[in-house]
């Protein structure tokens, strides 16, 4: 290091995207080092920027960056995809023959010929301990991690070469973890009796579908409701992580003129028309050429992830926020996104048998959440794309974009999916089996006032809660006037007291 040098001078992935100019994600973690200070860290709404004692300068070599990156900024394999490409695979050479046994050089070799597809020009390790690929106390990994003779590698990636997502281990991530979300729901059902349940069933179906359209600003039509709540109903019983599946919960989620028989071939776009011929574009899909293999790197992912007993939350997670993000179809993948998220939790076995709870409703209810949630990577990467929109709407991607939707950190989505799930049950869940159990009371109650069809206690009831608890004059000619007003008193008095005088109204 040069000691007129400026101070603070970039290290890691920084000085090897600054020396390449080379576009990517910025990472979580950047470095720096300084011949005035000590090792400290700031952060800045999410990014660590950390500075570092001269001691730590790792040397000029690209090589050493990538080993001094690896150590202190994380693995980020878009960034390094995007750096093998632009280094010298002489350089890449240089250095892993110089040290082929130590763990950080061996990392480098695999990752360097996963992600390119060539291999360097070096004998298989004949001997020394396999290493992990990634630190399982530092990132979520395939707990059956497959192992790479050539290197002395166990592949422990929860994807392959067509996609594979990160997720770190967050403090935030710990602490969610140790919340054991899934024996929380099992303790909130076992509190309620198995016929209540089922009833319940019934109503958070309807919850969620309403919610999943109405986050995209979306009414359905009663038949489109009935087809969403049918997908939902086998969301327990079949793993839709597959090619023909997805296009056929696609068909029955959306218009049937907009069906698909395959893949998108069109480039789609997130956005909205705010004057004549003027579009605010919020998000930009991947290119239509670029699908099929990002798709099939998906799904492959869902299976080692599956294999690996990778968390549940974070599985569903890196899945379905992926589908969503690379949006395969022309429309309906919103809706996709949030029933793989069912789909997983209940594949996995993290929600009880015939339960489902609506974690749409909690994303609805929380749209700033959802929105950072879907913004963490969507608004860096449109940082980076050039595109064309012509007066019809039609877009063209003009730089080559494939690898940003590759090899996503998904920690920030795993983080929000966690909190959505935490808030489903705490809250929505908890919310609405209390309902059905303050109606089967207050049902109850009424009959021992008046003993009238079930049918008149309903609408009673329902009549009550869109009132503030009380029968309107109106509605009392028109539908009780056989009641008197002892009765009357009597009966709104039994509706306040078991619906928090009247405040809560669940009929969809």
């Amino acid at each position: 290091m040069n000691p007129e040098a400026p101070d603070h001078r970039p290290a890691g992935y920084a000085f090897l995207v600054d020396k390449y100019q080379v576009n990517v994600i910025p990472n979580w973690h950047t470095s720096s080092v300084s011949s005035k200070s000590a090792h400290h860290s700031t952060v800045h709404k999410g990014p660590v920027a950390a500075v570092y004692a001269l001691s730590y300068w790792p040397g000029d070599r690209d090589g050493d960056h990538l080993e001094f990156a690896l150590k202190y900024d994380g693995v980020n394999l878009g960034i390094l995809s995007a750096l093998f490409e632009a280094i010298a695979e002489e350089e890449i050479l240089a250095y892993v023959s110089s040290k082929p046994t130590g763990k950080y050089a061996r990392r480098i070799w695999f990752l360097f010929e996963l992600l390119t597809g060539r291999e360097l020009a070096l004998e298989n390790l004949g001997r020394g301990n396999y290493v992990d690929l990634l630190e399982p106390d530092l990132y979520y990994t395939a707990a059956t991690g497959r192992r790479a003779q050539r290197q002395r590698i166990i592949d422990n990636l929860l994807g392959g070469r067509s996609f594979c997502p990160v997720v770190r281990r967050t403090q935030k991530l710990i602490e969610m973890e140790n919340i054991d979300l899934q024996k929380r729901c099992e303790e909130v059902v076992k509190s309620y009796p198995p016929e209540l349940l089922r009833r319940a069933l019934i109503y958070l179906y309807t919850k969620e579908t309403k919610s999943s359209f109405e986050i995209e600003h979306t009414k359905p039509s009663a038949s489109r409701t009935e087809k969403f709540i049918g997908l939902l109903e086998l969301a327990e019983h079949k793993n839709f992580c597959e090619k023909s599946l997805l296009i056929e919960v696609q068909n029955r989620t959306i218009d049937p003129r907009f069906r698909a028989s395959d893949y998108r071939t069109i480039q789609n776009y997130v956005g909205q028309t705010v004057s004549y011929q003027k579009n605010i574009i919020h998000y930009v899909c991947p290119k239509p050429e670029d699908i099929p293999d990002l798709m099939a790197g998906l799904l492959l992912s869902h299976e080692r992830m599956t294999e690996g007993h990778v968390a549940a939350v974070v599985h569903a997670a890196t899945i379905s926020y992926g589908f969503n993000f690379m949006h395969p179809f022309e429309d309906g993948n919103g809706r996709i996104h949030r029933f793989l998220i069912h789909n997983i939790l209940a594949y996995r076995g993290m929600i009880p048998k015939g339960l489902m709870f609506p974690v749409s409703a909690a994303m609805l209810k929380n749209p700033a959440d959802y929105d950072r949630s879907l913004e963490a990577f969507s608004r860096p990467l449109m940082q980076l794309l050039e595109y064309t929109l012509d007066d019809r709407g039609q877009m063209n991607v003009l730089n080559e974009s494939g690898r940003w939707y590759r090899y996503i950190d998904m920690t920030a989505q795993a983080e929000a999916l966690f909190d959505f799930i935490r808030i489903t049950i705490d809250t929505e869940l908890v919310e609405e089996l209390s309902f059905l159990a303050g109606y089967d009371k207050t049902k109850k109650a009424i009959q021992e006032i008046v003993d009238m069809p079930d049918r008149l206690i309903d609408l009673f009831i329902q009549q009550c809660l869109q009132n503030n608890g009380r029968l309107s004059d109106r509605k009392r000619t028109t539908h009780f006037g056989f009641l008197s007003d002892a009765e009357l008193i009597n009966m709104e008095k039994v509706v306040q007291s078991g619906f928090n005088n009247g405040s809560e109204s669940k009929f969809y």
